[in-house]
């Protein structure tokens, strides 16, 4: 395990370059993306009107407050559980070439081959640590589909995003997998001594 920094968007092989329990730290554009988007683009048929190529998406539904028109001041941005949206990941590494996602509480084991095949990672971040985050994105640059707010495509400016922690990396390990297999194992270690 180490430390690093990363800009976004990032190349396929800085992404295969990160194994799992790194520790990263990241500057440049994170695109927020939820639920709603996510079922515009796949379901819908919608292309995004944002360049996902190379992308970190972060699984968010920010509270904002409007400035004007397509401006808006961030007010608490943090992040939301990740597992319901996994049957969105080969499409957004297929189609769009994203390179990261983040959220909360993990991706299942669904994700890891895509992943691994598309040269992706799943960022790992401490949940409840918005306020934290927040002061982390220098600013919201472009808002898309302001009509799903507050579940639009957000591009934020970010410096020193983290640290978060390499969930699943390209190359097929998931720490989550990791935890889900010790837990399974101590619970009948557990069932046997009964």
């Amino acid at each position: 395990m180490s430390s690093k920094r990363l800009s976004f968007p990032a190349s396929e092989e800085a992404i295969r370059d990160l194994r799992a329990g790194d520790e990263v730290t990241v500057d440049g554009h994170i695109i927020g993306i939820r639920d709603r988007t996510q079922i515009r683009i796949f379901d819908q048929g919608i292309e995004p009107p944002m360049d996902l190529s190379g992308a970190f998406l972060l699984h968010t539904a920010p509270g904002v407050r409007k400035l004007g028109p397509g401006k808006y001041e961030k007010v608490c941005i943090g992040t939301t559980t990740s597992a319901r949206m996994v049957r969105f990941t080969e499409g957004l590494g297929s189609q769009y070439g994203v390179r990261a996602i983040c959220g909360k509480g993990g991706l299942p084991d669904e994700a890891i081959e895509p992943m691994q095949r598309l040269g992706m990672v799943y960022f790992a971040i401490v949940g409840g640590a918005a306020a934290l985050e927040t002061t982390q994105i220098e600013e919201i640059e472009e808002v898309a589909w302001e009509e799903l707010m507050p579940e639009c495509l957000w591009k934020f400016r970010v410096k020193d995003f983290g640290p978060l922690t390499v969930g699943i990396d390209s190359h097929g390990n998931s720490l989550f997998h990791d935890v889900q297999e010790r837990a399974k194992a101590k619970l009948e270690e557990l069932y046997d001594r009964l």
